[in-house]
């Protein structure tokens, strides 16, 4: 298996024997930190301090059956989730939770199909993490277009200079001191408002 990092795992089981066995499926070399939890207030509590990539959630839950907290997981933050759930329940389950993103695997299964999920769920993580960076480009770009017509409007205002002309300033001031459009418009709106 060629993984680009660890992931971060979290395990939610009150079965001992699932949760020792697991443990075997999950090298640290691309798993890492492994957290093993006994129930669903300790995962959400867990989830509130700390994120991780990966939650398998291995139902029936002690204080809840899991699915609740599967969606929950999928609705609030971007890590995979896989819930293992017994054959009888399958299909009912998979049917309401894999459009929820959720990837819902029936009891017993073969450690094959456990790691082949884990390696899909770790691929699904890398794409949202992709879109992460480009989501977050795109709000820096939009946050440093606002500040430059910000200050493009005080220097309208103030110096009485016409759009072009702002515009202008601006990125001159840019190039000759080397600084970003948006450190301009900041030193702008800081001298001016």
């Amino acid at each position: 298996m060629e993984l680009g990092h660890a992931y971060s795992v979290l395990v939610v089981s009150a079965s001992a024997k699932f949760n020792e066995s697991v443990r075997g499926l999950l090298p640290e070399r691309f798993y890492w930190p492994v957290t093993v939890l006994t129930d669903a207030a300790g995962a959400r509590r867990e989830l509130l301090e700390n994120s991780c990539d990966l939650v398998v959630i291995n139902t029936p839950l002690p204080d809840e059956f899991g699915t609740r907290l599967a969606q929950d997981i999928c609705q609030h933050s971007a890590a995979g989730v896989l819930l293992l759930v017994k054959a009888e329940h399958f299909p009912d389950i998979d049917g309401r939770l894999t459009p929820q993103g959720v990837l819902v695997l029936s009891k017993p299964m073969s450690t094959q199909l456990f790691t082949q999920s884990l390696r899909l769920l770790c691929g699904t993580r890398e794409r949202l993490r992709g879109l992460e960076k480009k989501n977050a480009t795109i709000e820096e770009k939009m946050e440093e277009i606002r500040l430059v017509n910000r200050a493009k409007w005080l220097l309208i205002e103030c110096l009485g200079m016409t759009e072009p002309e702002a515009h202008h300033y601006i990125e001159k001031q840019s190039m000759d001191r080397r600084i970003s459009k948006r450190e301009v418009a900041e030193t702008v709106i800081k001298t001016y408002q």
